[in-house]
């Protein structure tokens, strides 16, 4: 009769071969016994655009408060065709959570409209955008930069995260004197008027964003 101590391999080595066994498939823990974080959405692929997450902010808040930016002159924009586009190091975007596809409905796409009940006061966006300039090393007049939400509002942008906000340059032929008026804005509405149509998903509209304003409607084959 095999002892007690030399039984066990055995016993463990019947699991293995029989059950099949697998390291780490218990609890709803990974292989290195950690649980999953959460805090991020899900990454999707295809049409959506390069699959990467996108942080999760806080969402709509009662009362909004200045947030840290980036320190000054760590970001740095870079240009597509001319286009100014964010640091996604600096700027890598975050959505609401108050947002969701189950319901577009009661949110961004209800009647009546959806971001101004949410947007923050430019008592605080105002600060930001100061700082948030600093960051990006801009020094160009500043009622000629938008302080963007990188995924939109109507998009399901979350409003005051600092992951999701950047001074964004005036477009190449801008003429000055005349207020914000950037190409990005009409981009954000078509992809609002296809998601609220239900050509495309929230999350479609989201990752082409954050992977590329320039070309996300050529992405998503909405031009």
């Amino acid at each position: 009769m095999l002892s007690t101590r030399r039984a066990m391999p055995i016993v463990v080595l019947s699991c293995l071969l029989l059950a099949g066994c697998k390291s780490g498939s218990l609890g709803g823990l990974s292989p290195s016994g950690s649980a999953t974080v959460s805090g991020t959405a899900p990454s999707t692929s295809g049409a959506g655009g390069a699959g990467r997450a996108i942080a999760v902010g806080a969402g709509p808040q009662k009362k909004y408060t200045v947030q840290q930016q980036p320190a000054a002159d760590s970001c740095h924009y870079h240009y597509e065709k001319g286009e100014p586009l964010e640091d996604p190091a600096c700027t890598p975007g975050a959505i609401s959570p108050a947002v969701t596809q189950a319901n577009l409905k009661t949110t961004i796409c209800r009647k009546g409209g959806y971001t101004s009940g949410v947007r923050p006061s430019t008592y605080v966006t105002g600060k930001e955008k100061k700082l948030n300039a600093a960051s990006y090393g801009y020094t160009g007049a500043m009622g000629e930069a938008e302080y963007d939400h990188l995924i939109s509002l109507q998009l399901g942008g979350d409003p005051n995260d600092p992951r999701n906000l950047w001074v964004e340059p005036k477009d190449p032929g801008h003429k000055n004197s005349q207020g914000v008026n950037n190409k990005k804005d009409p981009v954000e509405t078509k992809l609002h008027t296809a998601v609220c149509a239900g050509k495309i998903t929230l999350a479609a509209a989201q990752q082409a964003i954050v992977t590329d304003w320039t070309t996300a409607l050529t992405r998503l084959h909405l031009n």
